[in-house]
């Protein structure tokens, strides 16, 4: 019998694909995160089904839904008793660890389950010299998180060596990083950059764009504290002025934080190459979900747009897959936990939602291509950001989105209400969606359509449309 893979999960928190070299940043380069694509495959249309730190985790871990595994927003913890992919692998005989950024409810019966050793941070953590709470108790681990995370992890495999048996393992190592407040690892050096360029769409206008859309608390000009940036702007700037210097100081941070993420890319994959364990491991790197680098004068995510949505994915396993390969249909973050127990000869649980990929990557596609992904984002009018409660249905050329605009009553959302409000975007036409033409009596069938998709996708997946919603005719 073929030796079982090895797993690695690299997780980071906030890195937009548009920051990735892979994927065609002109911001930044990310050579040792591109050497995981070289060794295997690109994925170019990998969406989060709910842009949020916490959510997207519960998706990855349990390969489920948020209506599902019950982590719809950042104060809703999960039950860490619940199966995920993590817990099948154990079962069938895998060493398991978790290191790095959990963010899932910490404490109060809520700490990492299914693990043989987890080691993580309070709540989202600190940058330098952070909190780690594991098994044996709190304390205070001084350094960089990023680098401490990849110290405990490669330090976690190597203890393998002395137990008996030559088991697989799996280790998740996921990073703080570069999630706000952008702190670069002050052993440095990161030096600041030339000018950066704007998105093409720093400048929009909204103008066609709900309600909704507009009332977010994302601009970079107006939401961007001196405490984000940790100094304050220079006097007398007016509002287009501000924005980019706001721009500057925030993505030289963000950029810095990403660039300690490559590092330590590195360091996990040369160690792996070094134990010989690199061929015989399944190693993915991704982000939780995207994030908005200035593209519609936006930070932040939660919305439904592509920056936002698109989650950078990359995965190899050398022994079994080709090495510089691109996967251009549509995956979501509920897909991995079937996808690495497919590549692993592990049965999913059976409550597992996604569709594995897993047959694809080997060339022999057992399951059509998915042709729509479903979207929620339940949060909402949050205290910090004011995003509005939505869901949505996307295809390969058009994208739905129903802004509901109502917390339901979920901890940590708002008490303000609004109207509801439609979106629709021709992804082909208008790929930087700037156009909403959900009342363009052109795009009335296509509306009609997807919303009648959307409608079976929530049956289908066990979600409960918002009461507001209009049944499709």
């Amino acid at each position: 019998m073929a030796r079982r893979p090895n797993v690695v999960v690299v997780l980071t928190d906030d890195h937009a694909a548009h920051a990735v070299s892979a994927y065609g940043s002109v911001v930044n380069r990310t050579p040792r995160i591109d050497e995981v694509s070289e060794l295997g495959w690109r994925f170019e249309s990998c969406f989060a089904t709910n842009s949020l730190c916490s959510p997207s985790r519960a998706s990855i871990l349990t390969g489920t839904y948020s209506h599902v595994n019950g982590v719809t927003t950042l104060v809703t913890p999960i039950d860490a008793s619940q199966p995920t992919f993590v817990s099948q692998l154990r079962a069938a005989g895998y060493r398991t660890a978790m290191v790095g950024k959990w963010h899932m409810g910490d404490g109060a019966g809520h700490d990492p389950e299914g693990f043989d050793y987890w080691d993580v941070f309070i709540e989202q953590g600190e940058y330098v010299d952070p909190q780690l709470l594991s098994a044996d108790g709190l304390r205070v681990v001084e350094g960089y998180a990023t680098d401490i995370v990849t110290d405990l992890a490669l330090g976690w495999i190597d203890s393998l060596d002395d137990l008996p048996g030559d088991d697989p393992w799996c280790v998740l190592v996921w990073h703080k990083a570069p999630h706000r407040p952008w702190v670069p690892n002050p052993a440095g050096p990161h030096p600041r950059s030339a000018t950066l360029p704007v998105p093409a769409t720093f400048d929009d206008d909204y103008a066609t764009r709900s309600t909704s859309v507009r009332r977010a608390a994302l601009r970079i000009a107006e939401h961007l504290t001196s405490e984000d940036l940790k100094v304050e702007p220079p006097p007398g700037l007016g509002y287009e002025e501000l924005a980019f210097w706001k721009y500057q100081r925030f993505m030289a941070d963000y950029l810095a934080c990403v660039a300690s993420v490559d590092d330590n890319v590195g360091r996990l994959v040369d160690h792996l190459r070094d134990r010989g364990d690199l061929d015989d491991t399944l190693l993915l790197y991704a982000s939780d979900q995207g994030f908005f680098l200035g593209d519609h004068g936006w930070f932040d995510k939660r919305l439904m747009h592509e920056e936002s949505l698109r989650m950078p994915l990359l995965l190899a396993y050398p022994r079994r897959l080709g090495g510089g390969r691109v996967f251009t249909d549509m995956v979501t973050n509920v897909d991995w936990a079937r996808t690495i127990l497919d590549a692993c000869g592990v049965e999913p649980h059976p409550r597992m939602q996604g569709r594995s990929f897993w047959p694809d990557l080997l060339g022999e596609p057992e399951q059509p291509p998915t042709t729509g992904v479903y979207y929620r984002y339940w949060e909402h009018d949050d205290v910090f950001h004011k995003a509005p409660a939505h869901y949505g249905y996307r295809t390969e050329r058009h994208k739905l989105v129903y802004f509901y605009n109502d917390g339901l009553g979920l901890p940590g959302t708002g008490p303000d209400t609004y109207p509801p409000e439609w979106e629709l975007y021709d992804l082909v036409s208008d790929p930087h969606e700037l156009v909403n033409v959900a009342d363009d009596p052109a795009y009335a069938y296509v509306r009609a359509d997807l919303t009648r998709a959307m409608w079976a996708e929530q049956a289908r997946l066990g979600d409960e449309p918002h009461p507001s919603q209009p049944e499709p005719a």
